[in-house]
């Protein structure tokens, strides 16, 4: 990834705010806004900033099952299909 093209100083995003929305929808790419030479915000589509809400929620899922795993917090897989077939189906 090149950061470098993507960070833009708060006056730039203050004069070309439409510009900026139109870039960051159209490249996908989020956009580093500064202020006084440091980092300050992120500007980001909606669709890309779903998606790396969707990422993380997968991995928090991923790393609670493999608590569970090392915790031996397990059901069969038999077990499961009996709970969802009581559950659903009955």
């Amino acid at each position: 990834m090149n950061f470098s093209q993507d960070i833009k100083p708060i006056s730039y995003l203050k004069s070309k705010t439409a510009d900026v929305v139109n870039t960051v929808t159209d490249t996908k790419r989020a956009m580093i806004i500064t202020q006084n030479g440091e980092a300050k915000v992120v500007v980001q589509d909606i669709k890309s900033y779903e998606n790396m809400q969707n990422a993380l929620a997968m991995l928090k899922l991923i790393l609670h099952s493999e608590r569970q795993i090392d915790e031996g917090k397990l059901i069969e897989q038999k077990d499961v299909f009996a709970q969802m077939e009581k559950k659903f189906f009955s």
